[in-house]
């Protein structure tokens, strides 16, 4: 069971997985960018081929929806550990959504500084290797490269921010 939100962002109740995906509810998830310690490199993952959603693409943030009865923060923190193994300390950077035809969801956008090492949830994650920002912007600004939508609006987003920063 997760969390059921309305379109403000307000928990409402509760919802199986399966039924969020069917109807395509909104829901909330947490999303965490990790970047290097020097912050100069992002770690890029490709997703499994058994992935619910957008399977076998690429994504450059980890993460997942909030538990039914659980927060951003906790998610934030039980996503990073399940599908790269590692426990930092997160910041947290912003919060948007993400809305398209087969998914709709409030995003609590974190960031971790780490090194690694990454261990990789074998159900999850395929591959998995860093990136620089130069070539990060590229490759989120070009409509072949197969990334995760959500991630390359979302990645979008938070490169535009550090731009400006």
């Amino acid at each position: 069971m997760i969390n059921l939100y309305d379109e403000n962002r307000f928990v409402i109740g509760t919802v199986s997985r399966e039924r969020m995906r069917a109807e395509n509810l909104w829901h909330g998830c947490a999303t965490i960018i990790v970047r290097s310690v020097d912050g100069s490199r992002v770690y890029v993952h490709r997703r499994t081929d058994t992935k619910d959603i957008f399977p076998g693409l690429y994504d450059c943030t980890a993460g997942g929806v909030i538990d039914a009865g659980g927060n951003p923060g906790e998610a934030a923190e039980r996503e990073l550990r399940e599908e790269l193994g590692v426990e930092v300390p997160l910041k947290k950077l912003f919060i948007s959504k993400y809305v398209d035809d087969r998914t709709r969801y409030h995003v609590w956008v974190y960031e971790a500084r780490t090194d690694g090492p990454f261990t990789h949830q074998p159900e999850e994650v395929a591959w998995g290797g860093w990136m620089d920002l130069d070539e990060l912007r590229v490759k989120i600004e070009d409509p072949d490269w197969p990334l995760v939508p959500d991630g390359r609006a979302i990645a979008g987003e938070w490169l535009r921010q550090v731009s400006s920063s």
